[in-house]
């Protein structure tokens, strides 16, 4: 076993050998321009470009012409939100999300706000999850567009999306789901669970960063979206610019292999991750993991350490890649805006931990882990005037 030990799956993850093997005639002898549709080099790119849609589509129950090409999760998120806002201005101007989203919808949820439009943020249970009757008591003759991710990429909690589908299918309003982190973990249909625009990125599932894709339903109901970038009309005018095709090849495989692989898959990383947890709250006393334990992603464990600081205990196991948070936020010293949404104090927020298994960990890993974070934590808590008065404090 080598080190360090990559656990921080939920921020990026390695690209498997086999979508590498996929993407090199594309990054060499075959880098035709998949729109040139006079001679051989094109259509072999074309050709490619629509096997991995064929290969994403399967992957969620989808069709092929129902998937967009972007450059990402990010992209996919905001062309969904601002693309529905603008198409269907005339019928509303009303959205509602959650407030544990990601940085990607909230942000552009107040991009959205300063050009008029009013959202909805609804508060999470000290699980997680959003209430089912808060949603439809917010639903409203101007609501356009409900936004809730699959599963949360710092807490690993999975949202009741196929309710949260058929709620707004009665509705008459349309479903955008974030399922950056649960695709290719979960059994992720659009037909069973009800929804109308998914965002998914290839850096998540073991794919090439830079790439991703936004599924857009075609019937009932078939969902317009106005273009948020111009010039040349690719991707059924949603999205203009030159496909990405290795990128877009190493998708498709990435998706191709998460279909065939999933299911074992997360068995193996849910036992893996119950196995750490199992080890550390043994050995370690006032943990506490954050969020639903049963509605989980299976490689997601987020633990908070009373006494401790977060920043120290990364620091002192600089052998172990881990998080504190999203990676998108992680320069900042604010405690997560999930934890905070969860009710939970900032000195628990600041002890959080994020530990993302993924498809090449091992057992042996996990247990060196599991030593390294009783160890760290021990020392830290030996040097902590907090956790001394606490512990000599009479019961």
């Amino acid at each position: 076993m080598g080190t360090p030990i990559y656990l921080d799956n939920h921020a990026t993850t390695a690209l498997d050998p086999r979508v590498l093997d996929a993407m090199m005639p594309y990054l060499t002898t075959r880098f035709g321009n998949a729109s040139s549709r006079h001679h051989a080099f094109g259509w072999e790119a074309e050709k490619a470009v629509e096997e991995a849609r064929r290969k994403i589509a399967g992957l969620i129950g989808a069709a092929p012409n129902e998937i967009i090409f972007t450059s990402g999760a990010t992209e996919s998120d905001n062309l969904a939100l601002k693309g529905v806002a603008e198409m269907y201005s005339g019928r509303g101007d009303h959205l509602i999300t959650a407030a544990t989203e990601h940085r990607a919808i909230l942000d552009t949820c107040r991009k959205l706000e300063k050009r008029g439009c009013r959202v909805t943020y609804l508060p999470v249970d000290r699980e997680g999850l959003i209430d089912l009757d808060q949603l439809r008591a917010a639903i409203t003759g101007q609501t356009i567009l409900v936004s809730i991710m699959y599963a949360n990429n710092e807490i690993g909690v999975v949202q009741p999306v196929a309710e949260i589908g058929r709620i707004c299918r009665e509705r008459g309003v349309l479903f955008h789901s974030d399922a950056v982190q649960a695709v290719g973990k979960l059994p992720v249909n659009v037909e069973s669970d009800s929804i109308d625009l998914l965002s998914l990125s290839g850096h998540k599932i073991y794919g090439p960063k830079g790439v991703g894709a936004l599924y857009v339903r075609r019937r009932n109901p078939r969902v317009q979206l106005a273009a948020q970038m111009d010039g040349g009309g690719h991707e059924r005018g949603m999205r203009s610019g030159t496909l990405n095709v290795p990128g877009i090849v190493g998708l498709g495989e990435a998706c191709d292999i998460c279909r065939r692989d999933m299911a074992e898959e997360s068995q193996r990383l849910a036992r893996l991750r119950d196995r750490l947890r199992n080890w550390v709250e043994t050995e370690v006393d006032e943990v506490y993991v954050n969020g639903s334990w049963q509605h989980r992603l299976p490689n997601n464990l987020n633990m908070s350490f009373a006494y401790v600081d977060s920043e120290s205990l990364l620091m002192g196991m600089n052998d172990v890649a881990l998080s504190t948070g999203s990676a998108c936020t992680s320069a900042t010293l604010e405690p997560s805006h999930v934890l905070k949404a969860l009710g939970i104090g900032d000195d628990l927020a600041h002890g959080a931990v994020r530990f993302g298994l993924g498809r090449f960990n091992t057992e042996e890993e996990i247990d060196y882990v599991a030593r390294r974070v009783v160890e760290v934590v021990r020392k830290l808590r030996e040097i902590s005037p907090l956790y001394e008065l606490a512990k000599h404090r009479p019961a």
